[in-house]
């Protein structure tokens, strides 16, 4: 039986219910689809870290001067860090059953719930059409390996990739629907049986690049461009701590909507154990596995190869095929629970009387189309620096306000019935909680210069701003944490 099945199982629309706030998609989870085990969760991560964004991230330290131990060690604390927010907030969907954009409302109001439910799912959007992409490249780049490059071809007009490409980014696509149309019992099916498979191919990986090279390289053995003497001397600290911003950023957005799978644990302990198994330990052996891979190619090459599909098109032979059949699975599992699930249910929380789970999935796949995502990749140069450190400025915020509505102002305690009711405790005004909204904009604030500067619409800002901005995600959601719960304390009722 898949989640949105179970919903299903629900009553059409309980008495006490408002027919715009509720679907059978939306409610809470009934008992029987809480099937979700400690080795789900920990296999839920593990396939979702096996992607191609992952293996660049270390490649993108390496580049601002950082050897492999301060790479890994970057990776695996912005991780060991967001894992704090990601298994408090998940405890929450574990315990009242609930996704996040319903969740929301009792921070947000019914209403102003929409706006941040809506953020982070225009930015899985973007991620969606990206990784889209990414599998689709995969699949070309099998097809030309076999066929001594038959399927290259001039670009298309207003696409500006060839027909062959387009094929297979539609086919890749057309894989997600499968997914979206069976619900996320089938995501969790698929990541149950996937996530041993990316491991073992991970593993071969590391162990081809080692024989090939007889040893991983000079790369591993080369010193930190900020030691002593180094091109960098003594700029590590600055480096550190906005790489480590961007990490925490990496999985931001999933740290928000965690609650649209933990709403399906078991227990709580199924939960914490998993994450605290799947997220951490591998992101940092995948960002080794990276650099040691990569350091290889340099004498295998003679140059160093930081993209797992170009490496698996340089490889040659039945390796290829192999090598990008894993990407093509990995791309997909990551893609399905990353990017998928969330703006799903945000767009359900639009219109709930006319929007499922399942239509808010086919919107998504829309919306990955229409971007164009191979035009977002076309210059990677700011991924750190403006894109994972920007949207965690936005995302930051939200955790915090919903940490501190949750465990601060109403010490653990929902009740889960008004969430689903226009005039119930967490109406606010109209629908609207002003503390709420009032302190997103808060914890936004401060960042705001410092992502104009470094994306570029900005010549030049105060330096104080480029510092507050090196810690994004922590900024805001410390003054928005802050502000939320003075602002609630402060108001006539919660």
């Amino acid at each position: 039986m898949n989640g949105a099945a179970a919903a299903n199982e629900a009553p059409d629309r309980a008495p006490p219910y408002d027919a715009a706030l509720w679907n059978a998609d939306l409610a809470p989870a009934p008992a029987a689809s809480r099937t979700w085990g400690a080795p789900a969760f920990a296999a839920l991560w593990v396939a979702m870290v096996a992607c191609v964004p992952t293996y660049l991230l270390a490649g993108g330290l390496i580049a601002a001067g950082m050897n492999w131990v301060e790479a890994v060690f970057t990776v695996f604390l912005g991780n060991l860090i967001v894992l704090i927010p990601m298994i408090a907030i998940g405890r929450i969907g574990a315990r009242h059953g609930v996704p996040f954009p319903v969740l929301l409302r009792a921070a947000f109001g019914p209403h102003g719930a929409k706006i941040p439910a809506l953020a982070r799912g225009l930015v899985a959007c973007g991620w969606f059409g990206i990784n889209t992409w990414v599998g689709g490249s995969a699949i070309y780049v099998i097809l030309n390996t076999l066929t001594g490059d038959a399927f290259r071809g001039a670009p298309l007009p207003v696409l500006g990739i060839d027909a062959a490409q387009t094929v297979c980014f539609l086919a890749f696509w057309a894989m997600h629907l499968v997914f979206i149309r069976y619900g996320t019992e089938s995501i969790r099916w698929l990541e149950l049986l996937s996530a041993p498979f990316l491991l073992l191919m991970a593993f071969a990986l590391l162990g081809w690049a080692y024989v090939k090279a007889d040893g991983f390289g000079e790369m591993l053995a080369a010193p930190s461009a900020f030691a002593p003497g180094g091109p960098k001397e003594g700029g590590f600290w600055g480096v550190f701590f906005i790489s480590l911003t961007g990490m925490v950023g990496f999985w931001a957005t999933m740290a928000l909507n965690i609650p649209d799978f933990t709403r399906f644990a078991k227990n709580q302990k199924a939960q914490m154990i998993g994450q605290a198994i799947g997220l951490p330990i591998p992101m940092a052996l995948f960002a080794f596995i990276s650099v040691a891979v990569t350091s290889a190619t340099v004498k295998i090459y003679g140059e160093a190869i930081w993209n797992p599909v170009d490496l698996a098109g340089r490889m040659g032979g039945f390796a290829v095929v192999i090598a990008l059949v894993a990407l093509v699975v990995a791309t997909l599992t990551t893609n399905l629970a990353a990017n998928v699930v969330a703006p799903a249910y945000g767009f359900s929380n639009l219109a709930p009387g006319r929007i499922s789970y399942r239509m808010g999935g086919y919107i998504t796949a829309a919306v990955g189309i229409a971007i164009f995502p191979w035009k977002l990749v076309e210059d990677a140069g700011a991924y750190i620096f403006t894109w994972l450190v920007g949207y965690s400025a936005l995302l930051g915020p939200i955790a915090g306000i919903l940490i501190a509505d949750y465990y601060f102002v109403r010490a653990s305690h929902l009740d889960v019935d008004a969430l689903f009711r226009a005039d119930g405790v967490y109406r606010g005004a109209a629908g609207w909680n002003i503390a709420g909204l009032a302190a997103f904009a808060i914890g936004v604030a401060p960042n705001a210069p410092g992502f104009l500067h470094a994306a570029g619409a900005l010549k030049s800002v105060p330096a104080i701003f480029d510092g507050v901005y090196v810690y994004a995600w922590f900024v805001g959601f410390a003054v928005a944490a802050a502000a939320y719960y003075f602002m609630m304390r402060a108001g006539p009722g919660k």
